[in-house]
């Protein structure tokens, strides 16, 4: 009877240490770059002075791990120095989303994820190192005996200049600077720089003869321009006097003439009432036209006979013989 109670604590806890397990596990693959904590190793050319063994390690600024190593390492072939540095790297700042729970640090190096050493104080010089993405930056792998995953790295602002300025033709900078002085000399002294001056000379005492005949013409003109000036003033002002007067004229001048053009179009109106075929005026003027017109037939015929009776005035009118 007491065995039976131990079994079922044993397996309770065997259970619990499973579910804990898994849970572990689970936290451990979801979080990070893949694992709760990795190692990663950095090759840098230059100085790593001020940087010490747990010196911070920042993505962007978020502190996610810190240097464990700091070694030189000498290559005894070619005599080349190197700094390798070691860093773990923790994801206990990192919160990881999505489904997928395998390694990405590789991913992110070909993202352009590089490594660069970072001033962490003036006043104590210390360094650390701050991941970053720089896509423009192509990845320089060196060949080293570790492990590790190798995260490249890429020169300090301080050492992009240097380099820079390394890369200047410092001799040929000075001698252009010489050719330039001596250009500058040969001209300095040449016939038609020592003759300038002169030159200079001359055209000051020219413009200073202008300024003063220009003044003597501004002396004998200004009060002259001050008449005109004047006379176009008082000129504006008669204007501004006798302009309401004249628009008053034109606008009773304007309204005489709607007045004629009314007349005038009732007279047009009497005319046409005159002059429309079933008017009385024009009946009485086609009557008359044609009495006029017969009287005028009756002339003509008068005019005939008189043409060919010229007695018939005396003796009357005969009867003409066929």
């Amino acid at each position: 009877m007491s065995e039976k109670p131990h079994t079922v604590a044993i397996g309770a806890f065997v259970v619990g240490a499973l579910l804990i397990a898994i849970t572990i596990v689970i936290f451990a693959l979801g979080t990070g770059f893949g694992r709760q904590s990795e190692k990663v190793v950095m090759v840098f050319e230059g100085s790593v002075k001020g940087l010490n063994v747990g010196a911070p390690v920042a993505l962007r600024g978020v502190q996610i791990g810190q240097v464990t190593t700091v070694e030189l390492m000498l290559n005894a072939d070619n005599l080349d120095l190197i700094m390798l540095v070691e860093a773990e790297l923790s994801s206990k700042n990192i919160r990881r989303l999505g489904e997928s729970t395998k390694d990405v640090t590789d991913g992110l190096i070909a993202r352009g994820l590089r490594a660069q050493l970072k001033t962490q104080s003036l006043l104590t010089g210390l360094l650390y190192i701050q991941l970053d993405f720089h896509p423009d930056k192509p990845p320089v792998l060196v060949h080293i005996d570790s492990e590790l995953t190798q995260i490249p790295t890429i020169p300090t602002d301080l050492e992009q200049i240097a380099r820079e300025i390394e890369e200047i033709d410092i001799a040929q900078l000075a001698q252009e600077v010489q050719d330039t002085i001596h250009g500058l000399s040969t001209f300095v002294t040449s016939d038609a720089f020592q003759s300038l001056t002169g030159d200079l000379q001359t055209t000051l005492v020219a413009v200073t003869a202008l300024s003063d005949e220009l003044k003597g013409q501004l002396a004998t003109t200004g009060p002259k321009l001050d008449d005109v000036l004047n006379g176009a003033s008082q000129a504006m002002a008669g204007a501004n006097r006798e302009l309401p007067k004249l628009s008053e004229l034109a606008q009773k001048n304007l309204a005489v003439l709607n007045e004629a053009i009314k007349a005038f179009e009732n007279t047009m109106v009497n005319i046409d009432s005159l002059v429309s075929p079933g008017s009385a005026t024009a009946y009485q003027l086609n009557k008359a036209l044609r009495e006029l017109t017969l009287a005028s037939r009756a002339i003509q015929e008068l005019a005939s006979l008189l043409d060919r009776q010229p007695e018939s005035l005396l003796r009357g009118k005969q009867e003409e013989i066929e």
